[in-house]
């Protein structure tokens, strides 16, 4: 029997194929993501500010305004994983 190292998936009609391990990466860098987040994430408020990014996560704080692309004055989860996935 033959297993592909890849799999399929099928969002809003239209159908991917990705690497098994591709999404591996993905799930560990999220996790990664959130675990660092929580850490980073002082007063708990889901809201990562730019001071608190300082020094904590390096990464997002030299690229705090193309995650802030809303000028909010800080980024959530979702957002720094979106622009980790690209």
């Amino acid at each position: 029997m033959h297993f592909s190292k890849n799999i399929l998936i099928l969002t809003t009609g239209a159908l991917f194929v990705m690497p098994i391990a591709a999404l591996a990466d993905d799930a560990s860098r999220n996790k990664e993501i959130v675990d660092r987040f929580a850490k980073c994430d002082k007063n708990r408020d889901g809201k990562l500010t730019k001071d608190e990014a300082k020094g904590c996560m390096p990464r997002i704080y030299d690229h705090f305004s193309k995650i802030d692309s809303s000028n909010k004055g800080y980024v959530t989860v979702a957002e720094i994983e979106a622009v980790a996935s690209r």
